[in-house]
């Protein structure tokens, strides 16, 4: 693995709807390990959920305390973090999670991200007419700077949150024992 894992994060990064939270609950229980969610924590900080946050501050409001929040958690060790999708749009952030330990883009294909996030109205940027082609726009900017900040890539598509966490975790242990 590329990066060393200076205090024992796990830190998840990939699209909306790619599994970050769910499976980064059920991976933290099976590594013994704790786990923050960013925008759980945005939210809390705020006081608001994500879409009042982006109705009052915009995208810029958001992403700058999303920043903040990111940067004080990935302070933190021994956890499985679960980034927001766009948590990596920032240069600092990218730093931030590069040296925060290693790192897991979680990959979804579009079809199943589709049928994920369907009907879930806590997504600003998917209140557009073709969420769909605005789902295809962000992977398209986004999946290079995922690619560049991940040790390892793991396609969600076709499994359950369940059987990701199982095989994540048997991942990172062989990755652990190879690099111990």
């Amino acid at each position: 693995m590329r990066n060393a894992a200076s205090n024992g994060n796990i830190v998840l990064v990939g699209p909306m709807g790619s599994g970050k939270s769910h499976v980064g609950r059920l991976l933290a229980t099976r590594l013994g390990l704790g786990f923050a969610d960013v925008d759980a924590g945005v939210e809390a900080d705020a006081g608001m959920p994500i879409p009042a946050i982006f109705a009052r501050e915009g995208e810029a409001g958001f992403r700058a305390r999303e920043a903040r929040i990111l940067a004080g958690i990935l302070a933190g060790a021994g956890q499985v973090v679960a980034t927001g999708g766009g948590a990596l749009l920032d240069p600092g952030s990218r730093a931030a999670i590069r040296a925060a330990g290693r790192v897991v883009y979680l990959q979804v294909g579009a079809a199943q991200q589709l049928q994920r996030i369907a009907g879930d109205r806590g997504r600003p940027l998917l209140a557009v007419a073709d969420p769909a082609a605005r789902l295809a726009e962000l992977q398209a900017l986004r999946e290079p700077l995922y690619r560049g900040l991940a040790d390892l890539a793991f396609d969600t598509s076709t499994l359950s949150p369940e059987q990701v966490a199982e095989a994540l975790a048997a991942l990172l242990a062989d990755h652990m024992e190879a690099h111990a």
